[in-house]
């Protein structure tokens, strides 16, 4: 079982910001494991740092969900997220163990198949569900 903290990151075009970690084929969005002591948005605010050069306090992160489901690179592990939305205060550089970066129309989720499970089954229903409430 592993724990993270996960961060959705819109533009304004409400593409949602994705990334791949170098070595896998799989987009998710920026986050990761919290260090000892850490609350879940310290952790997002550490690895926005660490992943994208971006600063954000943790109080601008709005907590949109926490799901459990299979992690997308690590075989037969169970996944624990806290998700929250972040707002984008700045263009995102690829850092530490980021390869690539990428946009994602959220209706156009589907044509994808290099999604991490936990993006396409639970946090792109969701910012939908908030993108039609909002309409």
């Amino acid at each position: 079982m592993i724990t993270v903290t996960a961060l959705c990151l819109l533009d304004e075009a409400n593409r949602l910001l994705l990334v791949r970690k170098r070595g896998t084929s799989m987009f998710m969005q920026p986050g990761g494991k919290p260090e000892p002591g850490e609350t879940a948005a310290q952790t997002g605010v550490r690895e926005l740092s660490e992943e994208l050069g971006l600063t954000v306090p943790a109080e601008e992160l709005t907590l949109i969900g926490t799901w459990e489901g299979p992690a997308a690179n690590e075989a037969d592990t169970l996944l624990i997220a806290t998700v929250f939305l972040c707002p984008l205060t700045a263009e995102p550089r690829p850092a530490a163990e980021i390869e690539e970066l990428d946009w994602l129309d959220l209706g156009q989720a589907s044509v994808r198949h290099d999604l991490a499970p936990l993006l396409t089954d639970y946090v792109i229903p969701r910012l939908r569900d908030r993108r039609d409430a909002r309409a």
